[in-house]
């Protein structure tokens, strides 16, 4: 071997190595550069569908299985970072998605196997055969060879979606959040019962990929403090803060931002993600929305435990019109401030980092932080 080629293989096996930062959270002009690159033909409009069409039949199906919100909520999440990586057209999006709770599941140990999820899915995809079905469970006599073909697509998917998320299995969520913010500030539990639905349907939307759980829970108590104090007139209990008290103190910066690490600029831009969310619920009313769900999953699955086995489930009647919504966000809007600069967590050269998701050569690194983090 002459020193031309002793000096080349060194460098051959050096471009074979990579390393994967895992990324936390993303900024609003990065999810939106993401999204751009994976949306293909699609307008902003129809890949918003999609993305709601997805949400819906994860729900549906979590719902069905008995899984509790937290696997529902991660698993929703886990299918909006999927497609800021990868083409909406390179995938089906029942693939993405029974993958996605079958990752979650493992992460919050609440685990089915990968046919029980599938079979679950059918019952959800084909209700009418799930009606004709003389199983007591109600499941749906399919094709071994689809089923396995399905189970296989499967597997692959969450390869990838681990692969993505560098096997880092921490998941945390606002719901815990709410809760416990709701409390410090003094809010009532009906305001703090519509904080907690707002924040788990704002996992239909981007901002649990934006901003960490404690902000997203302020976002969504901000925005429920809105609701409730708009052009309302509704007598809070004495020992309790008002709505329109709640919502003028976030309103504003003041002593909450140093305490909960939180600031206004980003309630703001929460609380107008999943506005936007309940304005295009309000438009249509068999648009998809967060049902309640059981707080374990459960191993014996009747037809009479859940009657609902469309994909798309039905959205809980909200309390407000979309006109009374309409005038709601644009009162906010004349008051926002522009979003404030956030530093980007991406590595600088992301942009020429060569596809290494889902492949078999070289070595990969996956860390499970993002450069400034991971020390690397």
């Amino acid at each position: 071997m002459d020193a031309h080629d002793s000096a080349g293989s060194p460098s051959q096996s050096a471009s074979t190595s990579h390393i994967k930062f895992h990324l936390p959270y993303f900024t609003t002009t990065e999810t939106e550069q993401l999204s751009d690159k994976q949306r293909g033909k699609l307008s902003v409009t129809q890949e918003e569908k999609a993305r709601q069409q997805a949400c819906g039949f994860v729900e549906a199906v979590g719902a069905r299985i008995g899984f509790p919100r937290k696997t529902i909520a991660t698993a929703q999440n886990l299918y909006h970072r999927f497609h800021l990586f990868f083409p909406r057209k390179d995938f089906s999006y029942h693939d993405v998605c029974l993958a996605s709770l079958y990752v979650s599941s493992k992460m919050h140990d609440t685990l089915k196997k990968p046919r029980e999820i599938i079979m679950i899915s059918y019952m959800v995809r084909f209700p009418e055969l799930a009606a004709k079905s003389k199983s007591i469970a109600g499941e749906i006599d399919m094709d071994p060879a689809t089923v396995e073909h399905d189970r296989q697509r499967l597997l692959a998917v969450e390869r990838l979606i681990l692969e993505l998320v560098c096997f880092n299995f921490t998941s945390r969520l606002p719901f815990s959040y709410v809760i416990k913010l709701g409390r410090a500030l003094g809010a009532s539990k009906s305001l703090t019962k519509l904080a907690w639905r707002l924040t788990v349907d704002s996992y239909r939307t981007l901002v649990n990929l934006q901003y960490p759980p404690h902000v997203v829970a302020l976002g969504c108590i901000y925005l429920a403090a809105l609701l409730s104090s708009f052009e309302q007139s509704v007598t809070e209990p004495i020992e309790t803060k008002s709505a329109h008290q709640i919502a003028e103190m976030l309103r504003k910066p003041g002593w909450w931002e140093s305490r909960y690490q939180a600031v206004v600029e980003d309630l703001e831009e929460i609380a107008h993600a999943v506005m936007d969310l309940l304005i295009t619920a309000s438009q249509n009313p068999q648009a998809t929305a967060s049902p309640a769900t059981p707080s374990s999953p459960s191993p014996h699955l009747g037809r009479s435990s859940h009657s609902q086995t469309g994909v798309h489930p039905q959205l809980p009647p909200v309390p407000y019109k979309t006109d009374q919504l309409i005038r709601l966000k644009i009162v906010m809007r004349e008051t926002d401030r522009p979003p404030r600069q956030r530093e980007s967590m991406l590595p600088r050269d992301a942009e020429n980092e060569p596809p290494v998701l889902g492949r078999n050569e070289g070595t990969v690194r996956f860390l499970f932080g993002p450069p400034n983090i991971s020390g690397a």
